[in-house]
């Protein structure tokens, strides 16, 4: 920092003197980059709380960012590592301990290990038919706003892009009506954070049943692709594959929906039309990723990292959000619109950042081109931003258009009944009616 800049001002909620700065709440919610600042006097890294009891350090400088994820032999990603989970420090009911707890998935595997699961996972995705996608992907659309779009109202997170990813990704994955519907119903509630722990019951249940059922009848899906590669993962490695796919491709990707589209309704220098839609997305993962902080590390001895002292186990975490709005990027962002870190870097990097980025294309630009003129609903300074230390995520973004009289309800409600599910799970089964719809 420059001796004659003055003092940062610390956040609400900061502490002003000391201690470590809380990345939760609804101040920090609200403002992240104010936080973001703050935290840069401390240096390329700062003590963070990720949760109440839950310390770590965040790494906020762009080149301090790319040496820690790209360095595997010095920082590790097997979280059974970290010192303070080992030593009895972290609340076992905190809100962020199942993200960060060890699992047998490439996410946190390391060495040898890590490259054979991660070379099954991006050898299978590397199969995925482009033209199949985004037929798929335009078709998914098409059925959401199927269900909205006669209103001339709706709650494009709720309604669209929260929903979307998991159609895509059941399609993906060759999920049945009876086994999509409760992938769905999973997943969705593991995040929402209701009854998570029955809903990843539910989710691995149903994933248990996909494998079984592809091991007789296999198909041209990603899971399929899967049990066949040559890594020869076993039932267990399978299903926490499919989880962590499902989970991370998920989640982030209809965050980046939800903060695009946040972007193309409150910034006049983009229009509904595809030629800004691309750009509006790149300038999103710069300004708004959908992961914030994550790329969670763990030192495997005591030394020194940008500058601090580090101990093995402690945790060490990228925000890609604070890297990507470091001052000295101007330069780096005007020779590359895509050098940004919210796919992550190095082995670790996001494995799917091409299929998503074409889910996002096609889906916007088939939702504008539906629905040219969609607009906020409410005054954009009363959006609201979930709580969380990282994900960057709305409560929801309500939007008026004019209303789409192509397809009458009680024409869809007629044509789309949902097939029988062996397990309640939601009033209806979306995967169902989707099936359904798709056979009309």
């Amino acid at each position: 920092m420059d001796a004659h800049s003055p003092a940062p001002v610390p956040p609400p909620g900061c502490p002003a003197h000391g201690g470590r700065v809380p990345l939760y709440g609804a101040e920090f919610a609200a403002n992240p980059q104010s936080y973001y600042d703050y935290l840069r006097h401390y240096g390329p890294s700062a003590p963070v709380e990720l949760a109440p009891g839950v310390n770590a350090t965040l790494v906020t400088e762009y080149s301090a960012a790319l040496q820690l994820l790209q360095d595997p032999a010095s920082y590790r990603r097997d979280s059974r590592r970290w010192r303070d989970l080992n030593e009895g420090r972290i609340p076992p009911d905190s809100p962020v301990l199942q993200l960060l707890l060890h699992r047998p998935n490439a996410l946190f595997s390391d060495g040898v290990e890590h490259l054979r699961l991660r070379q099954a996972i991006t050898d299978c995705m590397a199969r995925i038919d482009q033209r199949r996608l985004a037929r798929s992907t335009r078709q998914v659309s098409d059925f959401l706003i199927s269900q909205f779009g006669y209103r001339g109202s709706a709650d494009l997170l709720s309604s669209y892009a929260k929903q979307l990813p998991l159609f895509v990704f059941n399609e993906l994955f060759g999920c049945p009506a009876d086994i999509g519907d409760r992938v769905m119903f999973g997943i969705s509630g593991m995040f929402d954070g209701v009854n998570a722990e029955k809903a990843a019951q539910v989710a691995f249940g149903a994933i248990g049943e996909l494998i079984a059922l592809k091991r007789g009848r296999p198909g041209e899906d990603v899971t399929s692709w899967l049990l066949q590669h040559h890594a020869q993962l076993n039932d267990e490695e399978m299903t926490h594959q499919l989880t962590l796919l499902l989970g991370a491709g998920v989640e982030p990707l209809g965050n980046l929906l939800g903060n695009t589209l946040h972007r193309l309704l409150t910034h006049d220098a983009y229009a509904h039309q595809g030629g800004l839609i691309d750009e509006a997305i790149d300038d999103t993962l710069w300004e708004n990723p959908p992961i914030t902080n994550l790329g969670p590390h763990y030192p495997v001895a005591d030394g020194e990292f940008a500058g601090q002292k580090v101990e093995a186990g402690d945790l060490l975490m990228v925000s890609y959000a604070a890297a990507n709005s470091s001052p000295i990027l101007a330069a780096e962002r005007r020779a590359s619109s895509r050098a940004h870190l919210a796919w992550s870097a190095g082995p670790h990097a996001c494995p799917s950042k091409d299929p998503a980025r074409q889910i996002a294309m096609t889906s916007l630009e088939n939702l504008f081109n539906r629905l040219p003129d969609i607009e906020l609903a409410v005054p954009e300074e009363t959006l609201n931003w979930r709580p969380g230390p990282f994900n960057r995520a709305l409560v929801s973004l309500p939007v008026r258009f004019t209303p789409d009289r192509k397809e009458r309800p009680e024409d869809t409600a007629a044509r789309v009944q949902p097939a029988k599910s062996a397990q309640p799970t939601e009033k209806v089964g979306r995967w169902s009616q989707f099936l359904n719809w798709l056979a009309r």
